[in-house]
Order: C-alpha cells, then sequence, then structure tokens
C-alpha cells in the first residue's frame, strides 16, 4: 500500500503551511491523497440499498426518520453547552478502551439506515478492513476500532441518553443549518432556527475560525474526542480529527461549512476521507472472531493511550 501525496507546499507571514495543487492553470489549496488500496466497496448495504438512502423503503425508514425530526428539534445552542460542560467533567467512571468496547454489544444504533449489528461488530469490521489496505499505519486501525465507542452514552452508567443525543449525523450549531444536511426540513421546529443570532452562514464564529472553536451538535463523536484528549492520548491530531467529525456529513460528502475551516482542518480532511470509506462502506454481515483480533488491537490501546482511562 502506498500514499502518494501530490502537492507543493508553501508558508504565509504566520507560518502556516498553504497546500497548493497545480492541474494546468487551476490552482487548489487543498491536499490530495492518491490511493491504491485494494479495498473494495460493496454496492449495496446489508439490507440489499444503497448506502444512506434515507428514503429506501425498509423495516429502518421510518424509524431513522423519526429519529431525525427529534434530533433536529433538540440540538440548540444551549443543549450542547449544557451536555459539553456535564460531560468533559470525565466522572462517570475509569475503565479501559477494551471494557468500553465490550460495552457497546448491547447497541444497535437507531439512525443507521444500514446496520443493524451490534456496535462492536461495526469497530471490528471498521479497524480490520483499514489494517488490511493500510498494514503500516497503526494509529488508523486504533481509530477505526475506537472512533464510535462514545455511544457508552446510551448506557445506565453514563446517564442513559436518548438516541437522538447520541447517534446519527452531526453538525453546527450557533450559525445557520445547511440544506444538506439529512432531513433538513425539521431545523424549521428548532428554536433555534429563528434565533437572529445563529442562523446566519457565520452566526457566533468567523471565516477560517477552525473547526476546533465550533460547537457541533452533542453526541459520541464529540464525546470521544473529549475523552481521548483528555486522557492524553498520543493519537496523532488526524485521528481526533476523524473521531470528532466522522459523522459530520455535511462537511465531507456536500462540502458545507468549509468556510469554518482553517489550515489544519484541511490537512487532516484527506485522513478523513480515507477513513469514511471504511466506516460506512465496512458494513456487512461479514463476521469478525474477536478472539484472534483482540491481543493485536490490545497491543495498540497500550501504545497510544493509558491503561485505564477516565469516563
Amino acid at each position: 500500500m502506498t500514499i502518494l501525496i501530490d502537492r507543493h507546499s508553501d508558508q504565509n507571514d504566520a507560518g502556516d503551511e498553504i497546500v497548493e495543487k497545480n492541474q494546468g492553470n487551476v490552482k487548489e489549496e487543498e491536499t490530495e491523497l492518491v490511493l491504491d488500496a485494494a479495498f473494495e466497496a460493496p454496492h449495496t448495504n446489508s439490507f440489499g440499498h444503497t448506502f444512506r438512502d434515507y428514503d429506501a423503503e425498509s423495516e429502518r425508514r421510518r424509524g431513522v426518520e423519526e429519529f431525525y425530526r427529534v434530533n433536529h428539534i433538540g440540538q440548540t445552542v444551549d443543549f450542547v453547552r449544557k451536555m459539553r460542560e456535564e460531560y468533559r467533567k470525565l466522572n462517570r467512571t475509569e475503565m479501559s478502551i477494551w471494557e468500553c468496547c465490550e460495552l457497546l454489544n448491547e447497541f444497535i444504533d437507531e439512525s443507521d439506515p444500514d446496520l443493524d449489528e451490534p456496535q462492536i461488530e461495526h469497530l471490528l469490521q471498521t479497524a480490520e478492513a483499514i489494517r488490511k489496505d493500510y498494514p503500516d499505519e497503526d494509529w488508523l486501525h486504533l481509530t477505526g476500532l475506537i472512533h464510535d465507542l462514545g455511544k457508552v452514552l446510551l448506557h445506565p452508567s453514563f446517564g442513559e441518553l436518548p438516541q437522538w443525543a447520541v447517534v446519527g449525523d452531526t453538525f453546527p450549531v450557533g450559525c445557520a443549518f445547511d440544506e444538506s444536511i439529512v432531513h433538513h426540513k425539521y431545523f424549521k421546529e428548532n428554536p433555534d432556527y429563528d434565533n437572529l443570532s445563529y442562523n446566519t452562514k457565520y452566526g457566533i464564529y468567523t471565516e477560517d475560525c477552525g473547526l476546533d472553536n465550533v460547537l457541533m451538535s452533542w453526541g459520541h463523536d464529540d464525546y470521544m474526542y473529549l475523552v481521548a484528549k483528555e486522557n492524553q492520548t498520543t493519537l496523532p491530531s488526524a485521528g481526533l480529527f476523524i473521531i470528532r467529525y466522522h459523522s459530520f456529513y455535511a462537511l465531507h460528502k456536500s462540502e458545507a461549512y468549509k468556510h469554518l475551516m482553517n489550515n489544519e482542518d484541511r490537512e487532516n480532511m484527506n485522513w478523513l476521507k480515507v477513513f469514511n470509506k471504511y466506516d460506512l462502506y465496512s458494513k456487512s454481515k461479514v463476521r469478525i472472531n474477536v478472539e484472534d483480533v483482540k491481543p493485536y488491537y490490545l497491543s495498540l490501546i497500550n501504545k497510544y493511550f493509558p491503561a485505564k482511562l477516565k469516563w
């Protein structure tokens, strides 16, 4: 597996790296990973439908739409700030990464139209697919394993939050809700929708402010990001970026909210695009033997995390 990065770098007066790619007379400020990975995405999910088709007639379609209706009404600036303040204390429990993986066996994501397997199956499918194509990027293997661990917020010992406050596509709050967000129509019932401070393009933010300064809708992505960061993981910044924004489909599928990104975000975005192929399309009925792969992932956990984490 090789990763070729086609780029020409320069720096501005502040020392920030500016990446340029020339194609004829066209100049783009981005870095592109040119990949020759072996993973081939299937054409259909485990239900026989195309991936992320929220209109396909299936036994889960109506439930998924109702999930997003409640989600879009409840994810306000005030709610997000309250959740971040409460959960960043990390005073719920102490446990290892692997113990958290085992907790997720009890849950199925109600927002996902492609998957109805316990979460541990999806984590291992994602991680093993990445490991096959990127054998030398062990941090990316581990990111695949842990990216959804924040879903323990569904567990009684973590407050047993409702699914709409834990899973589903994420998006910024404090600025206008982009129309590319799935089931956008339900935002009209959100209290922030008509708030003049929140319903403009920039809202409470400024151009190029950096996603780290943006309030994202509350859920497992932001929670696991806080857990990893506060427990001083040694994962690279790209790993933390993937954990926090892997459900931010309005950005990485529709390129909405790019005006809020800074140079570091744009660099890390390349790895998120790599990751998303495995996160989305590895959802299948292929089973992973947990005991066979467990020793390898335990070694990665020991490399990048303390033995016990505060949650």
